[in-house]
């Protein structure tokens, strides 16, 4: 048994978001992964941040907060400033180096930076903040052995088969459609010969026609009708083949590729692989919807000819309406469905917990035709509504604040898409009726699903078509407090359905398959704090959740399981013991967790048999399964008999890592053993690595440097520095009493007062033993 000895004298804490950057650059550790792995790097970069920008300033792009900036418009701009200075320093190299491509690569660059960011600098420091975190996400997908179910499903083969025969097939409807414009011209100069050369007849003499010459050439009038006949009904049936394609590759492949990728932003919104595709599907639309309104211009232009001769049996007023109609429908379905929210609702302030919003908050959501034609630029207006079509799913009612009508353009994307994002919508809740309890208690308040819903007109061409899209189901909350259990509703729906618009989902949710469940969490370690789980650490959440079973791969594991009932013994849920550790991970030990060298999740009774064997001094560090957001060591001893003994700290939780450094404190530490020496146990991180080489990138300061009044003590000051000790008690010892505290002097409670609240002192001196 143990206790912790509170001497911790002054608060001297670094930097922390710098130490992440003293290893292996993030750059360098991509440009080493697979090909398979590369292309999805490549997916994301774009003329909204070129990669080049990216390789040449790798260390100083990863050693800014663009997370921080992205939320802090000053800070943006200072970082947006400095990002062109640092371009500028790139190309006066580059310019000694006579490196004439470069050269005008990088001015280009820094002129579309510039003149894209300089005033909205906020937006650049989302974009590449989420562009590092995606790269931490295929870094940690790249580390993991396997892939779980979902991700397989994702990328299935056959649906990168299918995008193929998308694209080859609607590259042979435009061809085949252009092949019928010159058809239809061919039929249009035949007509046009025919009838001068019947004009002609019929000017002359009534004499003159009965001679053998004219009726000679009557006959060849016949026989031009006859092909000028055969030329209409070929065109027809071309254009009516054309018009069948079309359909048959809306109705099956083209159908599938759109509810795939909106399948693949479900999982990519809840952490899973980055979705890509859309540019693809774009490309599709556009074609086929240039195609149709060529068809629908070749059927003008045989209205056109059918009003300058027709005929007995004149296929054109017969065909002409059926395929107009055809078209025109066809139309509709393409524009229907190319309606599509390119980016879920999102608050800025939390961009790793999208469709989840907070009443007054501003949030943002993107919008984006998939038909890119340049006569709708800023032609289509959008209107944002919330809860448009919800009559008794929520006792709840909202209303969007800000700007909800904006016109669509291409002038904002990197590729000239028609889009459309609405950066200033707040939601906020309209008062209940008078005695409605409906909304109370967290629960009730975070299974709550509601939807925000966008509708537009087209008109193009004499043709009016109504759009109307919707997000994925967002949950509504009030207070910040609300959203762990609001991001758990998140995952859970776009875990288990491909719906989009269940807004009764929660009515009755439905089970989960753990083994994707488990597939959904790593992810959630992954995107937010850039290291997904191994097997063994899944296998420890999956014993959390479900107890001891051989097997989980079909074990369904009910929504009551994961978020509302207490794990045993336990005041907490499951995922709320989760969540403050990704929080921990996240605010406080976010280099040691990156580098692997947090075991995190791994029971005691798992920890003694991995220790046992190890040579003293060995240690592991593993989250508290008791203390919410807590992280503990253990190490391993050997007794004086042979014996092997265990010791455990009481567990650090986010309170006593905001006073000192998590590296440090490994560094740091002391036992005080029963001859009042003090010693650092800590030896060799498990399996076998000195504490100093896993750790030593991550110290704030090395220990010799502290004491020297020249560092950082200002005004005579001499710097100093919390030391964390603990006192090894003998098991025959009654630790209870306090006068087996070692003597604290005035002047250190003193000092202990100025920086610690009473509380935390009240606990350190009150609960001294681990529990954990």
């Amino acid at each position: 048994m143990h206790f912790r000895l509170l001497i911790h004298i002054h608060l001297s804490v670094a930097n922390m978001f710098n130490l992440f950057f003293c290893s292996m650059s993030q750059w360098s550790q991509v440009q080493q992964l697979e090909i398979k792995f590369l292309e999805q790097v490549d997916q994301f970069y774009d003329d909204n941040f070129p990669m080049e920008i990216r390789h040449l300033l790798a260390q100083w792009i990863e050693s800014q907060d663009w997370e921080a900036a992205s939320n802090n418009e000053a800070m943006a701009t200072i970082l947006l400033q400095n990002l062109l200075i640092q371009v500028d320093e790139q190309l006066d190299r580059v310019s000694q180096e006579k490196n004439l491509l470069l050269i005008h690569n990088l001015k280009r660059i820094r002129k579309l930076l510039q003149g894209k960011y300089h005033g909205n600098p906020m937006h650049i420091a989302v974009i590449i903040s989420n562009c590092l975190r995606e790269e931490r996400r295929i870094l940690a997908a790249a580390s993991m052995p396997v892939q779980g179910p979902l991700e397989k499903s994702l990328q299935n083969s056959v649906v990168s088969e299918r995008q193929r025969n998308v694209e080859h097939k609607v590259s042979a409807i435009k061809n085949s459609a252009q092949m019928t414009d010159q058809d239809v011209k061919y039929l249009e100069d035949l007509q046009e010969e025919f009838d001068f050369r019947y004009k002609t007849i019929q000017s002359l003499e009534q004499s003159d026609k009965n001679s053998a010459l004219i009726k000679q050439e009557m006959l060849a009038l016949q026989a031009m009708l006859n092909t000028l006949d055969y030329k209409r009904k070929e065109v027809l049936s071309k254009i009516g083949r054309v018009i069948h394609e079309i359909d048959m590759l809306m109705s099956n492949m083209l159908t599938e590729e759109l509810l795939d990728w909106k399948r693949r932003q479900q999982i990519a919104c809840i952490g899973g692989p980055l979705h890509g595709g859309l540019d693809q599907l774009q490309n599709c639309f556009t074609l086929l919807a240039e195609s149709l309104f060529q068809v629908r211009r070749q059927l003008e232009k045989l209205d056109e000819l059918l009003t300058r001769l027709t005929y007995d049996g004149d296929p054109i007023p017969v065909q002409r309406p059926q395929l107009l109609e055809k078209v025109n429908f066809l139309l509709y379905n393409l524009f229907r469905n190319s309606f599509v929210v390119e980016r879920q609702p999102c608050m800025p302030t939390h961009p790793q917990r999208p469709m989840v919003l907070k009443t007054l908050i501003q949030f943002t959501v993107k919008l984006r035709l998939l038909i890119k034609l340049p006569e709708l630029n800023y032609q289509i207006r959008v209107k944002a509504t919330i809860d448009k079509n919800v009559s008794t799913v929520s006792n709840r009612r909202f209303v969007l604040c800000g700007t909800h009508v904006k016109a669509m353009n291409m002038d904002e994307s990197a590729n000239g898409s028609l889009s459309v994002e609405f950066r200033h919508l707040q939601p906020k809740e309209m008062k209940s009726s008078a005695g409605s309890k409906g909304n109370e208690g967290p629960h009730m308040v975070t299974e709550e699903l509601h939807s925000i819903s966008f509708e537009t007109q087209v008109c193009l061409y004499g043709l009016t078509i109504n759009l109307e899209t919707s997000s994925l189901p967002v949950v509504m909350i009030s207070n910040v407090s609300q959203l762990p259990n609001a991001w758990a509703s998140i995952i859970w729906y776009n875990l288990s359905t491909n719906d989009p618009q269940n807004l009764s989902f929660f009515n009755n949710p439905p089970a989960a398959t753990l083994s994707q469940l488990l597939e959904v969490l790593s992810w959630q370690f992954s995107s937010y704090v850039g290291r997904g789980l191994n097997s063994e650490q899944l296998n420890m959440l999956a014993e959390k959740l479900m107890g001891q079973q051989v097997s989980y791969n079909d074990y369904q594991l009910s929504w009551a399981k994961f978020c509302k009932e207490h794990l045993p013994g336990k005041s907490f849920t499951f995922w709320v013991w989760l969540e403050a550790i990704l929080d921990l991970i996240k605010k406080h030990i976010l280099p040691l967790w990156i580098d692997g060298y947090v075991m995190g999740f791994v029971s005691k009774e798992k920890e003694r048999i991995l220790l046992k064997d190890k040579t003293p001094g060995t240690f592991l560090l593993r989250f508290s399964e008791s203390n919410l957001g807590g992280i503990t060591f253990t190490w391993v001893d050997q007794l004086e008999n042979g014996d092997v003994t265990f010791h455990s700290v009481e567990p650090y939780n986010k309170g006593r890592l905001s006073a000192l450094p998590f590296a440090d404190i490994l560094r740091d530490y002391k036992v005080i053993m029963a001859d009042n020496v003090p010693e650092n146990p800590l030896k060799y991180l498990y399996p076998d690595i000195p504490k100093d080489k896993a750790f030593g990138k991550h110290y704030s300061c090395q220990p010799n440097e502290v004491s020297k009044p020249s560092d950082g003590g200002g005004k005579g000051y001499v710097p100093s520095v919390f030391i964390p000790v603990s006192k090894i008690l003998n098991d025959s010892t009654d630790p209870h009493s306090p006068s087996d505290l070692l003597p604290m002097s005035p002047s250190v409670y003193a000092v202990l007062r100025e920086h610690l609240s009473p509380t935390v002192i009240e606990t350190a001196l009150s609960s001294p033993y681990s529990t954990d």
